[in-house]
């Protein structure tokens, strides 16, 4: 009895060799990969300009455009895009481009959730310690180096009424898309301020009336207790090194969160919005 088997060869061997071929189809075809596959890495965006950060978001891109300090370049959107923002285009402070979303893609990269806008603008303009003016409530931030934890922070931070955000001008992030993102339109309402030292600036705090408490576990009293006076500067360290030794010596004084449970610190932008909380409860 004959069947389709090349002449000489094994009849186990040529099954084998159907099999790999189906296989190849499928793959070509769509089909499933097999497990193990390695997948497609999202192709990353353009640079933006020198000088210059890319916004994207809605709540983010809608809170930059109403914002007049914001100096304005150039405005990507869909046209669903642009009916979410709620911003006649014709009051839009910039040239605005009606795109489809593979341009915002090809811009921000794959990872980017743009939500179809992209805003081109220049970062905020930076002020000093001594135009706080009348402040109560300020956040330092000592070597906090994720966006999005920062982010998580400015939210919070414009939640509670927070004036000012205090970061060094190194190991902390630049104000960047994905901060922005990170801070759904927060970064537009608390005052950003970049220090060279972080010592002096807790110094210059405590002379205008401020007084600094660094957030620490181990600290010697709970921060409710440790709040007193009209001005108050919550200081909050990078996740698991916490406040540097030379943070720990130069605030007023070190406090720690009351957590009867069985973990004992939390992220740090969990930890800065409980301070804020209870910070304006003190303010009133």
């Amino acid at each position: 009895m004959s069947d389709d088997t090349p002449s000489g060869t094994p009849k186990d061997t040529h099954y084998a060799t159907l099999r790999r071929a189906h296989r190849d189809r499928k793959r070509t075809d769509g089909g499933a990969a097999p497990a193990g596959a390695l997948k497609r890495r999202p192709q990353p965006g353009r640079p933006a300009p020198a000088g210059r950060v890319r916004l994207y978001g809605i709540h983010t891109v809608a809170a930059a455009l109403n914002n007049p300090h914001r100096k304005l370049h150039s405005l990507l959107v869909t046209r669903n895009a642009l009916a979410r923002l709620e911003i006649a285009e014709d009051a839009i402070r910039c040239p605005v481009e009606m795109v489809e979303p593979k341009r915002l893609d090809a811009e921000l990269g794959g990872e980017a959730v743009h939500q179809g806008v992209m805003l081109e603008t220049e970062p905020l303009p930076a002020i000093r310690l001594s135009d706080l003016g009348k402040a109560r409530l300020v956040i330092v931030l000592d070597q906090v180096t994720d966006p999005h934890n920062v982010g998580a922070i400015l939210r919070s931070a414009t939640a509670f009424g927070a004036d000012a955000l205090v970061t060094t001008a190194r190991h902390s992030p630049q104000e960047s898309g994905v901060l922005a993102k990170a801070a759904s339109g927060a970064l537009e309402h608390v005052t950003q301020i970049e220090v060279v030292n972080l010592a002096d600036a807790l110094s210059a705090l405590s002379k205008q009336g401020f007084r600094t408490i660094g957030l620490d576990s181990d600290g010697p009293e709970s921060f409710e207790a440790s709040l007193s006076g009209e001005r108050i500067a919550i200081v909050l360290g990078a996740e698991g090194k916490g406040l540097r030794q030379k943070t720990q010596a130069t605030v007023d004084a070190l406090a720690r969160l009351e957590m009867p449970g069985a973990i004992r610190s939390l992220n740090v932008s969990n930890a800065a919005a409980i301070a804020l909380y209870a910070t304006r409860r003190h303010l009133g």
